[in-house]
């Protein structure tokens, strides 16, 4: 969707598995541990500085972390590169705006974002140039002589904030012109975002050509999604309580939905999206993921090896989809977009059912449900139980137990239940047992997500990372579907903005078996 640091040689994977696994520490219990004194200096190289994606999250994330003691200005210098030809002090400030947001003036933030801005030094060049790569690996270089780094120690953390498609030309100057020695604890790490292709042989194609310049422990295929406060407590939920243990199955679970809903359209990005759609940018990605951590078995530790090795288990027990198990539609306007072709075939929503195909899920629906300009924002997990037999207090036309985990916004698990209605009549509604976070961990910051994940890179902790044969399942799945939308095949429905989507979509979960709750609408408690 991450998190006692420390660096970690990458030649040493094992030990770094036994150390990193799953932690409860909090992150005040982490900088009261120190944060990266144990080798050599660490540089942090963003690659495409001065676009979106960098200056709205990957710097506002150091930032963060810089300022929670996890990247301290003595151990920790920050480099941009990218091809804009702009000097130190420019980058700085087209940034500076993005370090305030939501911050506050507090004279601590702002001697702090000083502090964190004169860490930052930027270079320009070309993805493909050998000029550009051995100036960026001699102001590395220059920057370790200068903390007195012992040849070796050193630690390289290399944000490839670009389009795939320079990735490996990226890879391939680094792995040429800026690797650190790792023979005495140092390392270097690569970080690739998403879309990892776009479809089974793009994706293949490209993780051949990243693997042949570096090992599986070097890579670091980042994912947003595993990186939320929610999807980190599923492992949790799932496997440190009692009551879920017996609940958790076939018998008892009549449907599972996992839904990521905008209430706004392509506004800027029509272009990019309608290279992918829906089903790539959302659904392939971020839902699944969270559909294995909600489908996995237990694993036999929290080693980041043996819960990526239940993931890819899940996946591998994914049946072929059925067509007549998805619905998807294209909202009224997005072709309006100049970037966007007028005959273009691109869902901008998609609902499909996937079926697990093992003793836990037979017979149960997953449903992946996501698109854009809907009637509401939200992320969320839906989890419906099945009828109570002998309904003798004849509710059941108020709805079924659910038990809900809302990833954004407004975060909270909350299980929906029937209750006796006060007053003198037996007469029964529907309320539920909840747990808001804005509520019950008042003065708690929540970390965003690629916080953690920036984090997890430094410790050498992969478990919230996508594994390669991981990748390759996840995209066994969605491919075929995707030729078809490709080819023509399967047509967008057309909805209108600011509704459900396509009123089939409703239609197909009836079908599988999912049962709407009438009047009922879960409220965020307040004090």
């Amino acid at each position: 969707m991450s998190m006692e640091l420390r660096g970690l040689n990458s030649s040493s994977s094992n030990n770094s598995l036994e150390e990193n696994s799953f932690r409860s520490e909090s992150f005040s219990e982490d900088r009261d541990q120190g944060a990266i004194s144990e080798t050599g200096c660490l540089s942090i190289i963003v690659l495409g500085a001065s676009g979106d994606l960098a200056k709205k999250k990957t710097f506002p994330a150091l930032f963060n972390l810089f300022r929670q003691g996890f990247l301290r200005p003595n151990e920790v210098h920050i480099f941009g590169y990218a091809r804009t030809k702009i000097s130190d002090d420019e980058l700085r400030e087209r940034i500076r705006g993005f370090l305030s947001q939501g911050k506050g003036a507090s004279a601590e933030h702002t001697e702090d974002l000083l502090m964190f801005l004169q860490l930052i030094k930027y270079i320009s060049g070309s993805y493909d140039s050998e000029d550009g790569f051995l100036l960026l690996n001699k102001e590395i270089s220059d920057h370790e002589s200068s903390k007195n780094s012992q040849p070796g120690t050193a630690r390289r953390l290399f944000y490839l904030a670009l389009p795939p498609s320079v990735y490996p030309s990226v890879c391939k100057m680094i792995r040429r012109y800026c690797m650190n020695q790792s023979d005495l604890g140092g390392w270097t790490r690569i970080v690739v975002e998403k879309p990892f292709g776009k479809d089974l042989d793009s994706a293949e194609e490209l993780s051949a050509q990243l693997g042949e310049l570096f090992d599986e422990q070097q890579l670091y295929r980042i994912d947003h999604y595993l990186g939320k406060e929610l999807v980190q407590n599923l492992l949790v939920v799932r496997f440190a309580n009692r009551f879920f243990v017996p609940l958790w199955n076939r018998d008892n679970i009549d449907n599972v939905q996992i839904v990521f809903r905008e209430d706004f359209g392509t506004e800027g990005r029509g272009g990019y999206f309608d290279q992918y759609g829906i089903i790539r940018d959302i659904i392939q990605n971020h839902l699944l993921q969270v559909l294995c951590l909600v489908a996995m078995e237990k694993p036999v530790s929290l080693k980041p090896e043996h819960i990526r090795d239940e993931k890819v288990k899940v996946l591998q027990s994914v049946l072929p989809i059925k067509y007549e198990e998805v619905v998807l539609g294209q909202y009224e306007g997005y072709r309006d977009d100049p970037t966007v072709s007028d005959s273009s075939n691109t869902p901008t929503f998609a609902t499909v059912v996937l079926r697990i195909h093992n003793e836990r899920w037979e017979g149960v629906p997953f449903i992946l449900k996501a698109g854009k300009a809907l009637n509401s924002r939200k992320a969320e997990i839906r989890v419906q139980f099945k009828d109570v037999p002998g309904d003798i207090f004849k509710c059941k036309k108020q709805g079924r137990n659910e038990f809900v985990i809302r990833l954004q916004p407004s975060e909270a698990m909350y299980m929906k239940l029937t209750v006796k209605k006060p007053g003198l009549d037996m007469s029964t509604i529907q309320s539920e047992l909840d747990l808001s976070y804005g509520l019950r961990y008042q003065g708690v910051t929540i970390p965003e997500a690629y916080e953690r994940l920036i984090l997890d890179t430094v410790r050498g902790d992969q478990q919230h990372f996508v594994r390669r044969d991981e990748l390759k399942a996840a995209w066994e799945i969605f491919t075929p579907l995707l030729h078809s939308i490709d080819a023509g095949e399967l047509k967008p429905l057309s909805y209108q903005p600011g509704s459900r989507g396509p009123a089939e979509a409703d239609e197909l979960l009836a079908r599988v078996g999912y049962v709407q709750t009438h009047g009922y609408i879960w409220i965020p408690p307040t004090l």
